[in-house]
C-alpha cells in the first residue's frame, strides 16, 4: 500500500524530535438490495424479534463490507504531543459524491486546510469528483497538494501525469525545521514490482474514464516496450 511506503520513507529521515505513525479511518458499505448505502457503523446481518411468546420474526438486515483508509501523521514529541503534519492518499470513496467516505474525509480536510496542521493530499485517481478548491485545479490526471499550516488557507499544487515521473514534493514540519523531500515515483515503482502487478493487471480492458486518443497511443507504446523487455 502506498501510504505504508510513504510512512517508511518519512520515518527514516525524520529529525529526532518527531515521530510518525499511520492512522486508520473505518466505514462500512451496507448492501441493500441491488444498491449500496454507506455507513460508519457496522450493521447487523440478521435481527430476530420476539413477539408475545410467539416464534421470533426474522428481519432482513444489510450485508456490510468494511473499508479502511490509512493516512500518515507526524507528531512533535515535546511537552505536549502536537500533530504537525497529516498525509492522505485519496481513495475512490473519497471522490464519490454523497458517499460517507467522502463526507467524513471532507470534514477532516476542511480543518486541515484552515490551519489545524500541515496537510499533504495525494490524488492518483483519474476518476471521481475532484476535491473542492476555490481556484481551478490544473488540467492533469493527477494532483499533489501541500498546504503548510503557516500559509493557510493557501496551498501549493503540483500537476502530475502518467507519461512523466511523479514530482518530488515537500512535506512541511514545524518551524524552524526544513521541509522533507518525498519522492513518490520510486515508491510507486517498488510497489508495482513487488506486487507483480504486470502479471495481475489486464491491460487489454478499457480504462474508466477512457483515455484520449493521444494518451491511448502512448499507453500502447509503453506496453509494447514492456513486452519487448520480457
Amino acid at each position: 500500500h502506498l501510504i505504508e511506503a510513504i510512512y517508511r520513507a518519512i520515518a527514516r529521515v525524520l529529525p529526532e524530535r518527531y515521530t510518525a505513525q499511520t492512522g486508520v479511518r473505518t466505514y462500512v458499505v451496507l448492501v441493500e438490495g441491488e444498491g449500496k448505502k454507506e455507513h460508519l457503523a457496522k450493521p447487523d446481518v440478521g435481527v430476530t424479534e420476539p413477539s408475545g411468546g410467539k416464534k421470533p420474526r426474522q428481519k432482513k438486515g444489510g450485508i456490510g463490507e468494511e473499508f479502511r483508509e490509512r493516512f500518515v501523521e507526524i507528531y512533535a514529541e515535546e511537552e505536549d504531543r502536537v500533530l504537525v503534519t497529516c498525509i492522505e492518499v485519496l481513495s475512490p470513496s473519497n471522490k464519490r459524491p454523497g458517499a460517507e467516505g467522502q463526507e467524513e474525509y471532507l470534514r477532516k480536510r476542511q480543518g486541515m486546510l484552515l490551519g489545524k496542521a500541515n496537510f499533504v493530499e495525494i490524488d492518483l485517481l483519474r476518476g471521481g469528483q475532484k476535491m473542492p478548491m476555490i481556484d481551478p485545479w490544473p488540467d492533469s490526471p493527477y494532483t499533489l497538494l501541500v498546504a503548510p499550516r503557516r500559509d493557510a488557507p493557501y496551498c501549493r499544487v503540483w500537476p502530475a501525469h502518467y507519461n512523466h515521473p511523479l514530482p518530488t514534493i515537500n512535506v512541511p514540519l514545524a518551524f524552524p525545521d526544513p521541509d522533507l523531500d518525498l519522492d513518490l515515483q520510486p515508491l510507486i515503482d517498488e510497489i508495482y514490482e513487488l506486487g507483480r502487478y504486470s502479471q495481475l493487471i489486464d491491460y487489454s480492458r478499457p480504462l474508466k474514464p477512457p483515455l484520449s486518443a493521444e494518451d491511448t497511443a502512448w499507453v500502447r507504446e509503453q506496453l509494447k516496450k514492456r513486452q519487448a523487455r520480457k
